[in-house]
């Protein structure tokens, strides 16, 4: 048993020299979300609150695309195992391609029923947030901050490859540029630097904007012009065509992806609608809550991460005992870890709310969500890690069950009931809502433990 969960220094060294570039763009990447969250929240509760709310909205965006470039992506990573660079080709235009009809329809979406979607969380307002200036500084924010949809496609689809191929660097290089131009901008532009309006909210909306295209132009013009480090670039462009039969394997293994990204994202959307329910100060306390969260989750993500890459290119080989193991061990380390970066997140929940230009109320909400999300950090450490597991091996039928249908199935139905039905108090709501998870994390063990995800799909064991 110690020899499938814990390993050498040689696992860790290569895991963590996997992760690390990873958890440090996205330390530095929420750490500059934070600040601006942060910056918002001193313009006023309801410029943070509608910004917030416009977040959610894009997040779902953000995840359609995530999941769009996640099931090429395990052909990526598995072709790459193989060195078959032709093959990586024929998977990133296939990214390619979806991105681009997502980015459109989401641009449509965003568009045209903006408002229709923000007001699904201004049901029921209180004495401290008024939900009028909420709704307008939310659309404010967001018919701004769509500009970056198609930077943001083009990212993901090339910082995708070439983090599926074993380069970590670049795309953290990227990253940590554009959260530092992101930060200046709006830093100057939220409150009126050097001579400029004070923008508030549709400030920060520019300086992310400006931030997507800076990373977009770095990543695209290195990877182009560094062919030697990317042989997968050459011709890529020359055609646009994909050999059928895997466009259809692709296909079929990407979408329940692809849907499973967007549903589990609209499902955290329509979770946080059902909290609203029991008021606005309650958005706002969650808001500040999710954000210090995002910092602390960058550990277990940036792992859970590696697992697609690590486990997936041991897959691409053949090697399925070598890729079970460090499965195990990934697994282990990440929840390990969680456990004592959760009990940090607990110590910071009475002083990081005080930060906030907000009411006493609104600090009080965000301290006890703060302290739920710690409980139940270890537990996601090991979803997270056990659902790039899964997917590595390609069983994208599964991971939509464990995921997207359970969240709409389950948790969802539970949180509405409880929000709508009873008068039970927001901590107690939350709390239950979120122990559903332990669930799920029993149904994750038994499928990983039965090892249905040992899968090579781009060719033949050794």
């Amino acid at each position: 048993m110690k020899e499938k969960v814990i390993g050498d220094r040689n696992f860790y060294r290569h895991l963590f020299a996997i992760a690390v570039p990873m958890m440090i763009q996205m330390a530095i990447t929420n750490f500059a979300s934070m600040l601006d969250n942060v910056m918002v929240g001193q313009m006023g509760t309801e410029q943070m609150t509608g910004v917030a709310i416009a977040n959610q909205l894009i997040f779902v965006y953000n995840l359609f695309v995530f999941g769009a470039v996640s099931g090429p992506g395990i052909y990526t990573a598995q072709f790459y195992g193989q060195r078959n660079y032709e093959g990586i080709r024929y998977s990133m235009r296939f990214k390619m391609i979806l991105c681009g009809m997502l980015t459109l329809v989401g641009l449509l979406v965003m568009g045209l029923f903006g408002g229709e979607l923000i007001q699904l969380y201004l049901q029921t307002e209180n004495g401290t947030t008024d939900a009028g200036l909420t709704l307008k500084h939310g659309l404010d924010y967001l018919h701004i901050v769509m500009i970056s949809f198609v930077p943001f496609a083009v990212v993901q689809t090339y910082a995708g490859t070439l983090k599926e191929t074993g380069e970590t660097l670049l795309p953290m290089k990227a990253g940590i540029l554009s959260v530092v131009i992101n930060f200046c901008i709006n830093y100057i532009l939220i409150f009126g630097k050097f001579g400029l309006p004070a923008l508030g909210a549709r400030g920060a909306a520019i300086g992310t904007v400006v931030a997507r295209v800076v990373e977009m132009l770095i990543v695209v013009v290195w990877v182009h012009t560094k062919k030697d480090k990317n042989p997968f670039v050459k011709g890529l462009y020359r055609t646009m065509k994909i050999p059928v039969k895997l466009a259809k394997e692709i296909a079929i293994k990407g979408t329940p992806l692809l849907v499973n990204e967007g549903l589990w994202a609209s499902g955290m959307a329509m979770l946080m609608q059902c909290y609203s329910v029991r008021g606005l100060d309650v958005v706002a306390g969650m808001n500040i809550s999710n954000t210090l969260n995002n910092m602390f989750n960058v550990v277990f993500l940036s792992i859970g991460n590696s697992v697609a890459i690590l486990v997936g290119q041991l897959l691409g080989a053949g090697k399925m005992k070598e890729a079970k193991y460090t499965a195990y061990r990934i697994i282990f380390c990440s929840t390990t870890l969680c456990i004592f970066i959760a009990l940090a997140l607990a110590g910071t929940s009475l002083y990081f709310p005080k930060i906030y230009e907000t009411t006493e109320e609104i600090r009080h909400l965000a301290t006890g969500f703060i302290c739920i999300l710690a409980l139940y950090m270890p537990v996601n450490a090991f979803l997270h890690a056990t659902y790039f597991t899964i997917r590595s091996g390609g069983k994208t039928i599964i991971t939509f069950l464990f995921d997207s249908c359970f969240i709409w199935c389950v948790t969802i139905p539970l949180a509405y009931c409880l929000s709508r039905f009873t008068d039970i108090p927001i901590f107690p709501l939350y709390l239950i809502v979120c122990g559903v998870d332990v669930l799920k994390s029993i149904l994750g063990f038994i499928l990983l433990i039965k090892g249905i995800w040992l899968n090579n799909l781009v060719g033949q064991k050794d």
